[in-house]
């Protein structure tokens, strides 16, 4: 196997107990799992704008007013890092400057670029709040809490974060821009060089090396410094090339709930990569990060595991070994031994589903409401916030979303079945569709009984019923192409715009925040079911760019 570094690999990182606090208790089951897959680095993020989670004793007035009381005290992180390293684990502290600093500047409005009041950031995204570097008051503040926390934390790293500054109050400032342009800084960029810089030199002097997200990667920034790169191989890349060490969290993401194989297939130093040997030895490995927005205690574990063990054996392995088929079947082997040490990603099931509906886990169409949310999967990527505007730090995660889990492996299962039907070797394999035939049929009744008896009866399932007739007649149009192509009876032109528009974006708002990932082979099935005829007289290539083109094309909707 290839160790990519001696970073290594790091899951929970950037943000597992910020934005929603997660106390002792899920840092302690999710290092164990981490052992399993040897994942060795835990990368805590301990502040942001929606909380400051470390005891400082020099400055209690951090916690005090920027935690609403949760926080981690010195001696419960002292046994995390003991826990941590009898198992093989590093743990490196993430504390976010100069931006993400609201919850800094609840107690020392005075340190931010413009006056206060400040109070704890409840949503998510990039706020105005930024340190003022200029002043010498914030440095002596940092000097004391960087040096408490160098004692503290044994790793040779500190991360600074040094995101998403936007700027907004430095350039708002005419006394900070008046230091940029006396100290000839330049511009901001040069500003937050020079604060890097005054930051790399207080923790220099604990023996601690600056780790910083990619924004930190400006002219003169010192060359100790370890970018960790969240936009992308490129800017890995460049760090690279410019002598920096770096780490890539791009492409890792696992609170995007993107399936395992695209975190699979994402490397470090990817195929294409005209990096030197010499440039390469800088790349010191790669994170699978877990920011909070949508993870609380409860659903955590799902949304971390299984998947991010796909990403341990991408950073422990050859760039060669791609094979995502056998990935998924060695996933499943991987997610029992996790499950063995005490990851809650399956036995929070039932603690979900009681969310949705009481007590009444035996009720006649629980069974039903199971198989429905094995379908569904949360949206991907940043689109839940555009959904569920209500959402915030101190709004409960116990919706249809946080049920639902983030790769649905009937859905996959079943995407590969329609995959063998259409684009069987040398032809269409019609002896497949009887089995997935049964199998649409037992989700279709599922999700009538969702839609028709169990969601009108339990306010919290109301939001399921959208989805539930989505997923209903899915399966009738599914159905319906299956026969099509079992019996070889090609379906009308005038069915297949029919179906495709039938299976396009719901009229009802997406208040669930969840989608079906079976539409997509439905779509391959009526497609293929069409245009079936065509098959022989096309190359498999030819036929595979034909089905897929005609999938996905959008026909217009029936006029009303």
């Amino acid at each position: 196997t290839r160790l990519v570094s001696d970073w290594s690999s790091d899951v929970c990182s950037s943000d597992l107990v910020s934005r929603h606090w997660e106390p002792g208790e899920v840092i302690l089951r999710n290092l164990d799992a981490m052992a399993v897959v040897k994942l060795n680095v835990l990368h805590l993020h301990l502040t942001d704008d929606q909380g400051f989670r470390i005891e400082s004793l020099t400055h209690p007035e951090l916690q005090a007013k920027g935690s609403d009381g949760t926080y981690f005290t010195q001696g419960q992180m002292r046994s995390i890092i003991a826990y941590a390293a009898a198992r093989g684990i590093r743990v490196v502290p993430e504390f976010d400057i100069p931006g993400h600093a609201t919850s800094w500047v609840v107690s020392h409005p005075e340190l931010a670029s413009m006056p206060g009041p400040y109070g704890i950031e409840r949503h998510w995204g990039i706020f105005d709040p930024v340190l003022d570097p200029t002043k010498e008051e914030t440095y002596a503040l940092l000097r004391d809490l960087l040096g408490e926390m160098s004692a503290l934390f044994p790793d040779s790293f500190i991360h600074i974060g040094g995101d998403e500054n936007n700027g907004v109050q430095w350039g708002a400032n005419p006394r900070i821009q008046a230091f940029i342009r006396d100290r000839g800084l330049g511009d901001n960029g040069g500003l937050h060089t020079y604060f890097n810089g005054r930051i790399e030199e207080i923790l220099a002097k604990g023996g601690k090396r600056i780790v910083g997200w990619d924004e930190i990667l400006h002219p003169g920034l010192p060359k100790t410094s370890v970018i960790d790169s969240w936009r992308g191989a490129g800017t890995l890349a460049t760090a690279a090339e410019l002598g920096y060490d770096g780490i890539l969290a791009n492409g890792y993401y696992i609170n995007l709930t993107y399936p395992a194989s695209e975190h699979y297939l994402v490397d470090p130093v990817p195929a294409s990569s005209t990096l030197t040997d010499a440039q390469r030895a800088h790349i010191l490995g790669g994170e699978a990060t877990m920011w909070g927005e949508w993870a609380s205690p409860e659903t955590i574990d799902s949304v971390i595991w299984p998947r991010a063990a796909a990403i341990a054996e991408r950073l422990w392995s050859p760039q060669g070994v791609r094979d995502v088929a056998d990935m998924y079947r060695r996933l499943g082997i991987v997610s029992d031994r996790l499950d063995e040490s005490g990851a809650l990603h399956r036995r929070n099931r039932d603690l979900m589903l009681r969310h949705l509906v009481g007590e009444n886990l035996d009720v006649p169409g629980v069974a039903a409401l199971r198989t429905f949310l094995d379908l569904l999967e949360p949206v991907k990527g940043y689109s839940r916030g555009s959904l569920q505007i209500w959402a915030n730090q101190l709004v409960p995660l116990t919706g249809i979303a946080d049920a639902a889990q983030p790769e649905s492996s009937l859905s996959r299962e079943f995407s590969e079945s329609a995959q063998l039907i259409v684009f069987g070797a040398g032809g269409i394999d019609r002896s497949l569709a009887a089995p997935a035939l049964a199998r649409l049929a037992v989700w279709r009744a599922a999700a009538q009984e969702v839609a028709g008896t169990l969601g009108p009866g339990y306010p919290a399932l109301r939001e399921a019923i959208p989805g539930a007739q989505a997923l209903a007649r899915a399966c009738d149009i599914g159905s319906q192409a299956l026969r099509s192509l079992k019996s070889g009876t090609p379906i009308s032109g005038e069915a297949r715009a029919s179906f495709l528009a039938a299976l396009g974006a719901p009229a009802e708002p997406n208040l669930s925040a969840t989608e079906l990932p079976i539409i997509l082979p439905v779509r391959l099935l009526v497609a293929a079911a069409a245009l079936q005829e065509e098959r022989p007289r096309l190359s498999d290539a030819d036929w595979r760019e034909r089905i897929t083109s005609a999938a996905s094309a959008v026909p217009p909707a029936p006029a009303r």
